[in-house]
């Protein structure tokens, strides 16, 4: 049963709705709006942020390559003295405090023939300029990559970070430029000069970047070592892509390609970097090949613009409360006068119509009072006018089942119907489909050695066609009697049923005359369905219809005869077009082609059972659909001749 739902909780549950996918959107939208806001504005905050950083070390950075390329010019000069060599070390050293060491690396043999290692290091130390010189069998300086790369590259190059032991004893990196001398006319290879960083001044730099409480900026060298990060076991001891490998990351390593490739970039990384869901922004360096990376916790990013929500979402659901209290006391007040009307109805339709309706206001409900006022009077009306026409209806009904009665009683339904006769045997059966039908069947003898057979259908149905076929049946009878051929008896009955026929309904019918002792049968055929002939043993088989028109329409009409022989155990089975025509609740047929198969598929069939078989079978066929039609069917089976 279905469930009862009040106005009322259907009114409320809809605005109710309404008003909650409203805050919700509003409250979605701006959620949605404010975070792609605040997402856009701190990755414009970071871009400036990172260009300020990355400013502040490529400046820091061209100072110290400026030093080295200057001193790689000054250096061409081949009669520069010794002391005026360590003098400009010296001075360029004490005027560039961006610079934390200078070497200048000769290669062997270059200075004194006799001399394999040269190469003096100006470098800071404890607030003032230390000098050592670099070069021995623990130190071979030239086969390092700060003088190697130049010297076979020939251009300048930032080294990775190294810690220099046996030279300035910090991390650091060195820029290193190729100088060349001209000797004999040839410019040669002379050396390498280096301009040395220590690492703390970038990382200075670098940690000096806060983001919120837990955000912060890491520099990478070219080869994506750490050279800068607040964890400083990673400083010199990993690389993004080692942290990939141990992470299973494949999303940090791609970051680190692109970081490495000089792009600039505003992502989310997930918590695969920093264990916590974050944005990072990188950019590349112009000097160095190193690249820098801002990272951004996501949950301190969001923060504000999370409470802003949540506070949104308490105010609109305190909202909705209160339109919820509102909206259910107005809802209660406008259906409180249908309730009463429901009340009063339910009381009008127990029986009670003299009860009296509660006043109501000048609005649809007070129509609605009016109308249950109006159908008050109307339904005393009703009941008074139902009772004289169920009083009449109930003696139609009465007067109809008697007209059954009596039509049934007019057809022979006794069977077997000639027992005592062993020449043949006769079975019929009727099924009307309203009360009373137009469907006929009669056999009879018209002597001691000729006995008669016919169906009929009345078109039209119920009384008229019932009344139609009483006389048809009468007229038949009396008819055939005076002992005429078949035709000639159809010929008679048409002319008397076409008279005076002013409804101009009309009759279909197949008569046939049997001499029981020799089989011979001589039919006629009104329009009828055509009969079926089952010869014993043998195929059943159509006799083929005559093409005469059906009886009743014009007085004029002749009849034909036609004469068949049926030998011992054969049957000629005569039905009505409800057999046919009988349909499923599909509106599927029951046909001609059913009808027959059925017939072909008998074993040694006998009258009754082929009537039998035949109204299981549409029975079957039918699932329970109303019947459309009358059904009527007679099978009459040839015994032989037993006459002495």
């Amino acid at each position: 049963m279905k469930q009862r739902r009040p106005i009322a909780f259907k009114l409320t549950l809809s605005i109710l709705c309404c008003a909650f996918i409203i805050v919700a959107a509003i409250v979605g939208y701006n959620y949605t709006y404010s975070k792609q806001a605040l997402l856009k504005q701190t990755e414009e905050n970071s871009r400036l942020l990172a260009q300020s950083t990355t400013a502040r070390i490529d400046a820091f950075l061209a100072s110290v390559q400026q030093v080295a390329e200057h001193m790689a010019i000054s250096l061409a000069d081949e009669s520069m003295p010794e002391k005026d060599l360590l003098a400009l070390s010296r001075n360029i050293l004490a005027h560039n405090p961006e610079v934390y060491g200078i070497a200048v690396a000769f290669e062997p043999k270059t200075i004194k023939p006799e001399q394999r290692y040269y190469a003096p290091y100006h470098f800071r130390s404890n607030g003032r300029i230390a000098q050592t010189m670099l070069g021995d069998a623990n130190y071979r300086y030239f086969y390092m990559d700060w003088y190697q790369i130049p010297k076979e590259m020939g251009t300048p190059i930032w080294t990775e970070p190294y810690f220099d032991e046996g030279g300035g004893g910090v991390v650091m990196a060195t820029y290193a430029v190729p100088f060349y001398r001209n000797v004999d006319g040839k410019t040669i290879f002379a050396g390498v000069v280096t301009a040395d960083i220590s690492l703390e001044r970038l990382r200075e730099m670098v940690s000096g970047i806060r983001i919120f409480d837990s955000g912060f900026a890491f520099l990478l060298s070219h080869h994506g070592t750490f050279i800068s990060h607040p964890d400083k076991s990673m400083i010199m001891n990993q690389t993004i892509f080692s942290l990939a490998e141990e992470r299973g990351s494949s999303r940090m390593r791609e970051l680190g390609k692109q970081m490495l490739n000089g792009e600039s970039a505003f992502i989310s990384i997930g918590s695969s970097y920093s264990g916590e869901d974050s944005f990072l922004f990188s950019k590349g360096l112009e000097h160095g090949g190193w690249a820098i990376g801002i990272l951004f916790p996501k949950g301190e990013m969001l923060a504000e613009m999370e409470q802003l929500s949540k506070v949104m979402t308490l105010i609109g659901l305190a909202g909705f409360f209160i339109l919820a209290l509102v909206t259910i006391a107005i809802a209660r007040r406008i259906t409180h006068p249908l309730r009463n009307l429901s009340a009063s109805a339910r009381v009008i339709a127990s029986g009670n119509l003299d009860t009296t309706l509660p006043e109501t206001s000048n609005d649809e409900v007070g129509d609605l009072a009016a109308s249950l006022e109006y159908m008050k009077g109307s339904l005393k009306e009703y009941i008074a006018n139902l009772t004289d026409t169920t009083a009449a209806k109930e003696r139609i009904e009465s007067e109809l089942r008697i007209a059954r009665d009596i039509q049934m009683g007019i057809l022979p339904k006794l069977f077997p119907a000639f027992p005592e006769r062993k020449e043949f045997e006769v079975f019929a059966s009727i099924e009307p489909a309203k009360e009373v039908g137009g469907d006929l069947y009669d056999f009879f003898f018209i002597d001691d050695d000729h006995f008669c057979f016919l169906v009929g259908d009345v078109s039209g149905k119920g009384v008229p066609a019932a009344f139609f076929m009483a006389v048809t049946k009468t007229l038949l009878k009396v008819v055939a009697e005076k002992g005429l051929d078949p035709g000639e008896v159809l010929t008679k009955v048409n002319a008397d049923l076409a008279a005076d026929n002013e409804s101009c309904m009309f009759v279909t019918l197949f008569l046939a005359i049997m001499n029981i002792h020799t089989g011979e049968t001589r039919f006629a055929n009104a329009g009828h369905n055509p009969p079926i002939y089952m010869p014993s043993g043998k195929k059943p088989e159509w006799i083929p219809p005559f093409g005469e028109p059906v009886a009743g329409i014009m007085d004029t009409m002749e009849y034909s005869t036609k004469t068949m022989t049926m030998h011992p155990g054969d049957i000629m089975f005569i039905y009505t077009d409800g057999v046919t025509e009988a349909m499923d609740p599909d509106k599927h047929i029951y046909s001609d082609d059913r009808l027959m198969n059925l017939l072909e598929s008998m074993d040694t069939p006998t009258a009754p059972k082929v009537v039998g078989d035949i109204a299981e079978s549409i029975t079957v066929f039918a699932k329970g659909a109303e019947q459309s039609d009358d059904i009527t069917m007679l099978a009459m089976q040839f015994m032989g001749n037993t006459k002495k």
